[in-house]
């Protein structure tokens, strides 16, 4: 991979076609790739699935990565607070709750305030997961992510998706 020096506007390309035809010839994607929420979405499969193949080793998807360092930064926040943070549906979350606590990386404990509560901390095991997987994000998922967009582009899409993740 090689750093790229041109400007998002000379860099913009549509979409690479996805499929193909009967005859083998490329699928014309038309407006689709024109769609800032198709192309957004394709790159979040890409990233994604690159994400996955970092952690293989550790087996932890984006969404349970993102529990872990949030824990980290917030130990003892109950469970509403985190899942609404992250945007994630309560049996979604409980079910990834239960899996992370069967595999020690996180308990969960009733809340000393409110008993109809649980507040969640990070096991020790936990802490040691996370270090190793924010190691393997910072050297291998994001330095590819990088070396792809080159510094400056990769800091100006992370605040063009940030603004419009918070404002849009």
């Amino acid at each position: 991979m090689t750093t790229s020096k041109t400007t998002v506007q000379e860099s913009a390309k549509p979409v690479e076609p996805v499929g193909f035809d009967e005859e083998g010839a490329a699928l014309q994607m038309g407006e689709l790739s024109e769609l800032l929420g198709y192309v957004i979405k394709r790159a979040q499969l890409k990233v994604f699935d690159d994400f996955l193949r970092c952690m293989a080793p550790l087996q932890l998807s984006p969404a349970q990565f993102s529990v872990l360092l949030l824990l980290d930064k917030n130990p003892g926040r109950n469970q509403t607070e985190i899942a609404n943070t992250l945007g994630i549906l309560r049996p979604n979350f409980v079910s990834m709750l239960d899996g992370l606590e069967s595999r020690d990386l996180l308990t969960r404990m009733r809340s000393p305030s409110d008993r109809r509560s649980h507040v969640l901390m990070l096991t020790d095991k936990g802490r040691a997961t996370l270090a190793r997987a924010k190691k393997l994000v910072a050297t291998r998922h994001e330095a590819r992510l990088i070396e792809l967009l080159g510094p400056s582009e990769h800091k100006a899409l992370l605040g063009m998706m940030a603004k419009i993740a918070n404002e849009f």
